[in-house]
């Protein structure tokens, strides 16, 4: 593959990146969306990314059964996402009640306090995320 063309140039940020998610303005300064849109959809297509949202892809793993999975859990996932658009993260009531001994419910992650409204879906495989909104005491 040469080093001047754009799928290049992805592949290798992707593989740089300590990051494990992506969104299409992270390669802004790259090209325009759309060319950068037909790279990562070609990425997912070849197996080194998992589209998790609209416009959200996530670095991959390949098990030895041959299955494709994401690097980190959904929930993990989602955080990195949201706080790439913005959004404020934390603690859902659900982990703060197990926190606080009040639950012996154990938290799967996939609900995640935010700071604002979201209408994104979040999900793979099956496994979606939900959110809630945060209190002001639980604020950073």
């Amino acid at each position: 593959m040469k080093t001047n063309t754009l799928p290049y140039k992805v592949a290798f940020r992707i593989k740089r990146s300590k990051a494990d998610v992506f969104i299409p303005s992270d390669f802004s300064d790259l090209s325009g969306y759309d060319q950068v849109l037909r790279v990562l959809r070609n990425m997912v297509r070849t197996r080194k990314l998992i589209k998790i949202g609209r416009g959200i892809y996530a670095k991959t793993w390949v098990a030895a059964n041959g299955d494709v999975r994401p690097t980190k859990f959904i929930g993990d996932l989602a955080r990195q996402a949201l706080e790439k658009y913005g959004v404020e993260t934390g603690n859902s009531s659900y982990w703060n009640a197990y926190n606080a001994d009040t639950s012996t419910q154990i938290p799967t992650g996939r609900v995640i306090a935010v700071s604002k409204r979201v209408r994104r879906k979040i999900s793979y495989n099956g496994y979606s995320v939900s959110f809630e909104m945060m209190g002001a005491k639980y604020r950073k």
